[in-house]
């Protein structure tokens, strides 16, 4: 395959054709997504090969085998480009280049070409709602003047009052505090998250056009498929007179709201789809888009973005209605869309769900979703009050896992969910990282506790992430959840994902499900078209099977029996 690469924006070369053997998986797998079982890694907390405390792309290459043992079908690698980290990587100042402090671009093709030898594929975020502050276009705009080329590119605007010295709007930051900030000359800019992320005017065709050019960079240097971070923010209705909050509030979530999930924002997918299609096999592109349900298939249309995240068992408590509800919804949407559906119950932004499980009365937001994201009790008192029930939480992660996995679509799992890592809630304020917690201190403690860097070895200064220390600190009980001791462990939550990943390959080989009668409420069972079948007991009570032939179970399982708050296999009779 032959493809002619444009110079960047910043006037360096676009790198040579690359060797075949960075190339993508060869054709014939186009839909190798649709079931897959992927893998997230946050690589500054991965692994640390060179001892600076930061995990990086070599660490990322030199445990691949780890990875492949795993049984996953793909990673997806958090942002690893040039950032200040003011909010974990995701204000990006060079979409084409690796940040120095991970490696190097001859690095990143290191870790493609290993993984895919290891038949692993590799999954990139793009983020394209802002960039850094310190990326070279919003640098030339302090430089030009309102109005320029350069700060049409970003989305500026007058301020109100005397001299323009109050916001253009009262619009409020994810983050908290203002969505604007102000510049020396006085203008103010958007920035939906951090400050350090303005956000970009994709009303713009050099935006649109720099996007596609970043695309087909990193597939022509063999990445199978993009995870795009707020799919549903990119473009905006910016026109005159701009709404005030409560104004944009009362507004429907209807595809034509001026910030959220407009319908506008498909006329960018489209143009990405015809790039992702070019290749063979095509690229595959998945939406983290938190919109309504029933918005949900137009990002994962075929000739939209492909895929969409579905976060709702995240949000879910251990409860066997909502868990039935939401796959029952979840699939109907992908049949409505074309594809498949997408599963997790951890990630980088929330609360590990070993954690969620575990607390009594999880608590939950004003709009009934429970606080995943961090300012609950639990975590603003440093882990101590409400008490966890660590085994019980464990015990239910477990359960829920074995369910997902048993699910058809996609799984994704987040590093050191494998280990049952629970979330590290007693971080000292001065060690924490995250642009959420400095901007609400005693309100949101931020996501740095599921971020800590995972334990490879029970012995030595960071547990085996590197020589150098940790650049998050991590807990003295990460010794007993380590690598080297749970692969030694029969029953251990390691050996347990290794060994329902492997079998995964076998009971995925289509994309229904049948619910079948249990008798009981608080007891789920589904079988798979090939015969292969699903039970999650989620009260306390053991439920009685009609059979004793269980492949895999999450705990412990007398014949015929599944004890309370676990989940067994059956495989085809």
């Amino acid at each position: 395959m032959t493809r002619t690469q444009n110079p960047s924006v910043d006037g360096r070369p676009a790198p040579p054709r690359q060797p075949d053997d960075r190339e993508a998986f060869p054709s014939g797998n186009a839909t190798w997504w649709r079931q897959a079982a992927v893998y997230q890694v946050y690589p500054r907390s991965f692994a640390d090969a060179d001892g600076d405390g930061l995990g990086d792309l070599p660490g990322v290459t030199s445990r691949v085998g780890y990875l492949a043992e795993l049984g996953i079908d793909a990673v997806w690698l958090s942002p690893f480009y040039p950032s200040q980290l003011a909010d974990g990587g995701y204000d990006v100042a060079d979409y084409r280049d690796v940040d120095p402090k991970l490696g190097t671009l001859d690095d990143f093709d290191d870790m493609v070409r290993a993984l895919h030898a290891h038949d692993i594929r590799v999954i990139v975020d793009i983020v394209p709602n802002h960039t850094s502050d310190q990326h070279a276009w919003f640098r030339e705009t302090l430089d030009s003047e309102p109005g320029s080329p350069a700060r049409d590119r970003y989305i500026f605007r007058s301020g109100r009052g005397e001299a323009g010295a109050e916001p253009p709007t009262d619009w409020v930051s994810t983050f908290g505090g203002s969505a604007w900030e102000q510049v020396a000359d006085g203008q103010w800019y958007l920035h939906n998250f951090a400050v350090e992320q303005p956000d970009l005017n994709w009303s713009n065709p050099e935006v649109r056009a720099d996007f596609v050019r970043t695309l087909r960079f990193w597939s022509d240097r063999g990445v199978d498929g993009f995870r795009i971070d707020v799919a549903h923010m990119l473009t905006k209705d910016m026109t005159e007179p701009l709404l005030s909050r409560a104004e944009l509030d009362a507004l429907p979530l209807d595809g034509q709201h001026p910030l959220i999930d407009r319908d506008d924002v498909h006329e960018v997918y489209a143009e990405w789809r015809a790039v992702f299609n070019a290749y063979d096999p095509p690229r595959t592109a998945v939406a983290e888009a938190w919109v309504d349900a029933a918005r949900v298939p137009l990002y994962a249309r075929a000739e939209s973005l492909g895929q969409a995240f579905n976060f709702e068992l995240l949000e879910a408590d251990f409860d066997a209605e909502q868990f039935r509800r939401i796959v029952s919804d979840n699939l109907a949407l992908a049949e409505l869309s074309g594809s498949s559906s997408t599963w997790v119950l951890s990630n980088h932004d929330v609360v590990r769900h070993a954690t969620r499980y575990g607390l009594p009365h999880p608590p939950r937001a004003d709009s009934g979703r429970p606080a995943l994201k961090h300012g609950n009790e639990w975590l603003l008192s440093g882990g101590v009050t409400p008490a966890l029930d660590r085994a019980g939480g464990l015990r239910r992660a477990r359960a829920a896992t074995l369910f997902l996995l048993g699910l058809p679509g996609s799984a994704y799992l987040y590093q050191g969910e494998e280990l049952g890592l629970h979330e590290v809630a007693d971080i000292a304020d001065e060690h924490r990282q995250d642009p959420t917690f400095f901007r609400s201190p005693g309100i949101d403690k931020g996501r740095d506790g599921c971020r800590v860097p995972i334990p490879w070895s029970s012995t030595g200064t960071s547990f085996g992430f590197g020589e150098g220390g940790a650049h998050l600190p991590q807990p003295a009980w990460f010794a007993s959840s380590a690598v080297d001791v749970e692969e030694r462990l029969p029953h251990s939550t390691l050996t347990l994902y290794r060994r329902a990943l492997n079998l995964r390959s076998e009971l995925q080989t289509d994309e229904q499900l049948e619910w079948m009668d249990t008798g009981r409420n608080e007891v789920l069972r589904f079988a798979r078209p090939n015969g292969w079948q699903v039970v999650t007991n989620f009260g306390t009570e053991p439920f009685e099977l009609d059979r004793a032939d269980v492949v895999l179970a999450s705990d412990d399982a007398p014949l015929g029996i599944v004890p309370g708050e676990t989940t067994v296999w059956l495989a085809p009779a």
